[in-house]
């Protein structure tokens, strides 16, 4: 099935030994016409906020805390324009408060959570964050949606950015462990 010329994802460069699923997600942002993403920095979202800061058509801020992603979308949306909030699992408890926001005023939130605290983590306070992430949202009644491989990641989120941004709903899409990789602890490393 052929998508018309203006939902086609922009043609990204992929760079070799990098998964091709965080260029493939930035070009589906690119084609819902996102134009800010905002996040707290992260290394399973490396990709994806590399490829933001090098595009001159995307406003990038850099968080202090998760929850003002929350707001900026808000803002964002309230302006005219698409907003991404890009974020791990332990920085979604920061947010449940916010959320109320989005819910009580019906803004669209699209939100890409790195999991930690599941498949192969090392880091044992990773893992209580981690397992309530999907019911924490749910509660707070946001949808989530999760991709545990990298051949469901692009089309996840290009059906979450249509419900987010068409329906004035908040998604949350979970990206697994198991696709971002197992994270190990490197001795000297200060990351």
């Amino acid at each position: 099935m052929s998508r018309s010329p203006a939902l086609q994802p922009a043609s990204l460069a992929v760079v070799p030994d990098q998964p091709a699923w965080p260029a493939e997600i930035y070009g589906v942002l690119k084609a819902a016409q996102v134009r800010q993403i905002s996040y707290v920095p992260d290394a399973g979202h490396r990709t994806l906020i590399e490829l933001a800061h090098a595009d001159p058509e995307i406003e990038t801020t850099v968080l202090t805390t998760e929850e003002e992603g929350i707001a900026l979308s808000a803002g964002a949306w309230l302006g005219g324009q698409r907003a991404v909030l890009l974020m791990q699992s332990s920085g979604v408890g920061n947010c449940i408060n916010m959320v109320s926001l989005i819910a009580t005023c019906r803004f669209p939130l699209l939100a890409l959570v790195t999991m930690r605290g599941e498949w192969g983590e090392f880091n044992p306070w990773q893992v209580p964050m981690g397992q309530a992430t999907p019911e924490a949202l749910a509660l707070m009644g946001v949808q989530v949606h999760r991709v545990d491989t990298s051949e469901a990641a692009a089309p996840t989120v290009a059906a979450a950015a249509a419900m987010a941004f068409d329906g004035d709903q908040p998604i949350a899409v979970l990206l697994s462990q198991r696709l971002l990789g197992r994270k190990t602890w490197v001795a000297g490393d200060e990351k």
